[in-house]
């Protein structure tokens, strides 16, 4: 079996991870305590083993870890709900806040806990026949989330290798919503420090997902917990065929194999259909070509950016539920002919399907409705340039004054790394605006 470890990291990990434990324990038939609800539920499927351990005494135990440098939202999940269902070896949580500082989660107070993260994470590894893969959940914007994820992420790189995927799920900073001053500096700093050891980042943005909440589920002051409902239906959506078998599966290195043209071009954008609340789901029919065709619109994307503004590079369409892929292939060849959905010339195929036949669940009493079948795109696109751009043009604005550096420097950190992680981000951009370039060289042909 294929197992994958989830690592949740920083206040918006934990509260994203443990959204998703809900759901996943939902689709399994798994209680609170780890029993199973059901003793036939799953017991016929072996493939929910690579997210769940079964113990001795017939539990199961998420291959997860939890991981704060303050102790406060950790402690909830110790005496929450699900306190019966994680190890409490794997909740680790520090005492001193790294206080939105990059340096901090990096430098000074992160690095006296990579040890023990590190030491967890081989003997959760351990347990594992084959492991595929680690799934990171962060922000980048916080302290722990920026600065502690590419410091762990590095260790994990030199640990590991380049054999094991690193797949993050990341809250990117929105453009007017921000919970913290020095959120350009962090996002630009975990940019840099974790390009070269992450192999994929999902990448949402509250406030795209605020947007959704209003206007799809009319909750007109969403929650924390309204928002990572919704993004767990996002990673479950991306996780079902490595917990289900399916007509059509897709492993983690599929992911990377079909969404990342070149190392350095590996941030997709998120969206999924349909979102919609139980008072609105009577009215709507959700067939495959519905649900295609709203992945594509600004609507449905988890990162405020216009995908109409890029061109496409590869999506990859996560169908699950009642889906034929006669109708997939009837729905994605109307998708085509639509002028305002471009792809890039030196990519002629642009699609990987997977189809899942499992429906997707819902929590009882939540916002969204239970439907029929869902779609969740994955899609690397140029657009996300204008997100890059917004970042980079907040972060000059301060660093132009030299606003907040000497907090940063204070933890040891050199004021040189601003300028090259900045340097970085650029480069960035202009690696995607080279992707647009339609020009195929023809000496090419002859190979």
């Amino acid at each position: 079996m294929r197992e994958c470890l989830s690592i949740q990291i920083g206040q918006a990990g934990v509260q994203i991870g443990n959204a998703c434990w809900e759901l996943y324990c939902k689709e399994h038939g798994i209680a609170k305590d780890g029993r199973l609800e059901k003793e036939d539920a799953i017991c016929n499927d072996s493939t929910f083993s690579t997210f769940f351990e079964e113990t001795g005494l017939g539990r199961y135990v998420p291959r997860s870890i939890f991981v704060d440098l303050e102790s406060t939202v950790i402690d909830q999940i110790r005496v929450g709900e699900y306190r019966g269902l994680f190890h409490p070896q794997q909740l680790i949580s520090g005492k001193e806040d790294a206080a939105n500082n990059y340096a901090r989660g990096h430098y000074t107070i992160g690095r006296e806990y990579l040890d023990e993260v590190v030491e967890v994470i081989r003997r959760s590894a351990d347990k594992c026949s084959n492991l595929q893969g680690f799934l990171i959940f962060h922000s980048f914007g916080g302290g722990t989330g920026s600065g502690f994820t590419s410091l762990l992420m590095e260790r994990l790189t030199a640990e590991y290798g380049k054999k094991q995927a690193k797949l993050e799920f990341a809250v990117y900073p929105a453009p007017r919503i921000s919970t913290a001053v020095v959120e350009p500096y962090n996002a630009v700093l975990t940019t840099h420090g974790s390009m070269e050891h992450s192999d994929c980042a999902f990448m949402v943005d509250n406030e795209a997902i605020y947007g959704i909440c209003k206007r799809h589920l009319d909750i007109s002051r969403p929650s924390y917990e309204n928002l990572n409902r919704l993004i767990a239906q996002v990673v479950s959506s991306i996780t079902t065929s490595l917990r289900f078998a399916g007509q059509l599966n897709v492993d983690l290195n599929e992911f990377q194999t079909n969404l990342v043209p070149y190392p350095r071009i590996h941030f997709p954008l998120a969206a999924y259909s349909p979102i919609v609340s139980v008072a609105k789901s009577h009215h709507d029919r959700f067939s495959v070509d519905d649900i295609t065709a709203s992945c594509f619109e600004r609507e449905s994307t988890m990162v405020e950016c216009d995908p109409s503004s890029g061109k496409y590079m590869a999506c990859c369409m996560l169908y699950r539920g009642d889906v034929v892929p006669k109708d997939v292939n009837a729905a994605i060849s109307s998708v085509k002919k639509k002028p305002k959905i471009q792809f890039v010339d030196w990519c002629p195929t642009g699609f990987k399907v997977g189809i899942n036949d499992q429906a997707p669940s819902v929590i009882p009493d939540g916002d969204l409705a239970k439907v029929p079948r869902a779609l969740c795109m994955l899609s690397n696109t140029t657009a996300i340039r204008e997100p890059f751009s917004r970042l980079r043009h907040k972060f000059n604005l301060m660093f132009k004054k030299r606003a907040f550096v000497h907090w940063y420097v204070g933890e040891g950190m050199e004021e040189g790394e601003f300028s090259e992680a900045i340097d970085d981000l650029q480069t960035l951009e202009c690696d995607y605006k080279e992707m647009e370039n339609d020009e195929v060289d023809d000496d090419l042909d002859e190979y």
